[in-house]
């Protein structure tokens, strides 16, 4: 009995023990939790997964963007590399190309005149001549007889009344400008083809330069092309005027570039003379805030000062004085009550140090100084020199010889040729360059008057292998074979060659325009001669073969 009794209260202990009301959290909730922390591991897990995939994807592209850069790194070096391998073999083929430049020209510099001895060369030259034969020597004869020979009278006659006019109307200019301002005018000098006896086309027009000089303490200093100053390509055969004082150092003095101080002077120059306002300079014709002499204004102070001297001495005559051309400022013309004029130039230059060569402000009615680069470049004028030479090769030459006959025909030519399809960039003065290069090259016997038809081929085909090459050097500068006699400046001697017809180069169209004209001269010379030419008995030609070019 005891002994049910206590197994049943220990029965009902444990039941009141182990029932849920009692210890509720400690037995009940911890199922739950746990399920709930379990959950939280997973995610957590889950997150940290793809945090880990995203760094490792973050890590993957970072390499890859190295591998790029320094992938493009290595295409940037080897372009780099072949870039210097491009530029040292564009470097190389320049540096080759540019020497055989320089011998080419070298080559040709050195046998430009030597046009004598290349018979051969002249013989297979003329391709513009197949079908083309010149007038048989008396037709020729007649031609020049007829129509160049009579004018040579006419000019003569021009030329001292034009050069006595021009001398009283200088004395006039310099009585009306003031001594101690305005610029010195010497004596006026005739040059052309006037002068030299070749010009044969009306009207006749003489071209007299007036040389000048600043007034006192003033002078000129002369620059040119060749002489160590950097001139641009398309500056050569120009060169430029500076006004200064005579006792200024051409070099300048230090106190012109240093700043002496307050209490410092400059024992050559006071502080007076030490600057000249800009007034000053304009007054001595100077470009505007330059001591450089402006072409421009010495134009208009020339044709005031000519007017007023015309002005003073016009009762003297019984005609008429008038600047003809806006274009050309010195041009002038005589007009008489009758209705006759007469035209002439008269162009102010400079005097480059104590030679013949002369710096001028414009060539009247020509083309070689068209695109002057500014008013303070001054081309050269080397005319009285040119004069100089054919009077001196003249001397050498047979009697009657034939040298200004074919200048004088091919000019009349030119001339007429001109009028008919238009101008040209091909000038009178190109024709007499060619003649002075063939007076040169060849002997004096090849200039005897009977052999005024092969010295006329010869004359077209050396402008026809000019006009070839776009080359016809100037005569006297780079030409190291000018004669001692005239006393030409040594330094345009031993300067580089001046290629007359360099400006064409660039402009297509004016060389074309000069070759169709040379070539429709060639085809209408015969034309062109015989309408001027009085009617030859067959008699007289029979016996004379027509040689072509």
């Amino acid at each position: 009995m005891p002994v049910g009794l206590f197994r049943v209260c220990l029965l009902v202990i444990t039941a009141i023990v182990n029932h849920p009301l009692f210890f509720p959290k400690e037995n009940g909730t911890v199922p739950e939790h746990t399920e709930e922390i379990i959950q939280k591991m997973k995610e957590r897990e889950e997150s940290l997964r793809l945090e880990q995939l995203r760094l490792e994807q973050e890590i993957a592209d970072q390499e890859a963007s190295q591998k790029a850069l320094e992938k493009a790194a290595v295409v940037v070096e080897e372009s780099k590399e072949e870039k210097v391998r491009w530029d040292m073999w564009t470097a190389l083929s320049m540096v080759i190309f540019l020497l055989i430049e320089l011998w080419r020209q070298d080559f040709q510099e050195g046998n430009w005149q030597d046009i004598g001895g290349e018979e051969d060369d002249m013989a297979v030259l003329g391709k513009a001549f197949k079908g083309v034969a010149l007038p048989d020597k008396a037709v020729l004869a007649s031609f020049y007889e007829k129509r160049i020979l009579g004018t040579t009278g006419d000019m003569a006659r021009m030329r001292e009344m034009v050069e006595g006019f021009a001398d009283d109307l200088l004395e006039a200019l310099r009585s009306v400008c003031n001594r101690d301002a305005d610029m010195e005018v010497e004596d006026c000098m005739g040059m052309g083809s006037m002068y030299e006896n070749w010009r044969v086309r009306k009207p006749f027009v003489c071209d007299l330069i007036v040389p000048f000089a600043p007034p006192e303490p003033y002078c000129f200093r002369c620059q040119t092309w060749c002489s160590g100053d950097s001139f641009p390509p398309d500056e050569q055969g120009y060169g430029t005027i500076k006004v200064c004082r005579a006792d200024e150092d051409e070099t300048g003095c230090i106190c012109d570039k240093t700043k002496l101080g307050e209490d410092m002077l400059c024992l050559l120059h006071s502080q007076v003379s030490s600057t000249r306002p800009s007034s000053e300079m304009e007054d001595l014709l100077c470009f505007k805030n330059t001591q450089y002499l402006d072409a421009d204004q010495v134009m208009k102070w020339f044709q005031i000062a000519v007017t007023k001297a015309w002005n003073r001495i016009s009762h003297k005559y019984e005609f008429d004085l008038s600047f003809s051309l806006l274009d050309s400022p010195g041009a002038l013309k005589i007009k008489f009550k009758s209705g006759k004029s007469i035209a002439f130039n008269l162009t102010p230059v400079v005097q480059y140090e104590n030679s013949d060569v002369y710096f001028i402000s414009h060539f009247p009615r020509s083309s070689l100084a068209a695109d002057i680069p500014s008013s303070t470049h001054w081309f050269l004028t080397f005319a009285v020199y040119e004069r100089r030479f054919i009077q001196l090769v003249s001397k050498t030459l047979p009697a009657n010889a034939c040298h200004v006959s074919c200048l004088q025909i091919l000019s009349f030519l030119h001339g007429k040729q001109c009028s008919l399809t238009g101008p040209s960039g091909l000038t009178n003065y190109h024709l007499k360059t060619v003649l002075l290069h063939l007076l040169q090259a060849r002997p004096s016997q090849d200039w005897a008057p009977e052999k005024l038809e092969a010295r006329l081929q010869d004359m077209l085909k050396f402008l026809e292998k000019c006009l070839h090459e776009k080359k016809l050097y100037h005569f006297f500068i780079g030409n190291g074979k000018v004669p001692a006699e005239l006393g030409f400046p040594i330094i345009f001697q031993k300067a580089e060659p001046l290629n007359l017809f360099r400006p064409f180069v660039l402009r297509r169209d004016i060389y074309r325009k000069m070759v169709d004209t040379f070539h429709e001269m060639l085809r209408n010379m015969s034309a062109l001669i015989n309408e001027y030419t009085v009617h030859i008995p067959l008699a007289h030609t029979n016996g004379i073969r027509k040689e072509p070019l």
